[in-house]
């Protein structure tokens, strides 16, 4: 939520937008057609492919915030480290099964009906739908993302000052 860091600007932006479907709000689908659309976090799940095509079908203007929507981020890395043919059975049997710290005597790996599904892959959002927008950094400082967002909703974005955009 590093929207959040906008911190006393939200609520500058408040008066002008109309917020729809949040986490903030606890609002799970649109009811009605937005200008901007803000998505947070890489696609690890299939909730997360259809919740993100749900927003670019509803949003006009479709922005990732950070490095985990634009590159997959952290989560992204079990792409790089796996090893077989079923990177993600392995993935699991490492996390649940076979890890060093693990004990497991069942050898079980957790699989709820309720969870959704894993994707075999972390996958950046732009390799799923169209963006419009990319706010980079991890997390972005609230100046980047008020700047952005301002500047899109006073019709005047032309870029933001690469100085702010930070790696921690």
């Amino acid at each position: 939520m590093a929207i959040l860091d906008i911190d006393e600007r939200l609520m500058e932006l408040m008066k002008l937008v109309e917020v729809d479907r949040s986490p903030l709000t606890d609002i799970k689908r649109f009811t009605k057609r937005c200008d901007i659309g803000i998505i947070e976090g890489g696609c690890c799940n299939e909730e997360n492919v259809h919740v993100l095509r749900d927003f670019r079908r509803n949003c006009d203007v479709l922005i990732s915030i950070g490095q985990c929507a634009i590159m997959g981020g952290l989560p992204a890395m079990r792409n790089a480290i796996m090893h077989s043919d079923a990177p993600l059975r392995e993935c699991l049997e490492e996390a649940y099964i076979t890890g060093r710290y693990i004990r497991n005597t069942t050898h079980d790996i957790p699989n709820d009906p309720a969870l959704p599904l894993l994707l075999d892959e972390v996958y950046p959002c732009s390799d799923v739908v169209e963006i419009d927008y990319q706010i980079p950094g991890c997390a972005p400082t609230g100046d980047v993302i008020y700047e952005t967002l301002a500047g899109l909703l006073a019709g005047k974005f032309h870029g933001f000052d690469r100085m702010h955009i930070k790696f921690d």
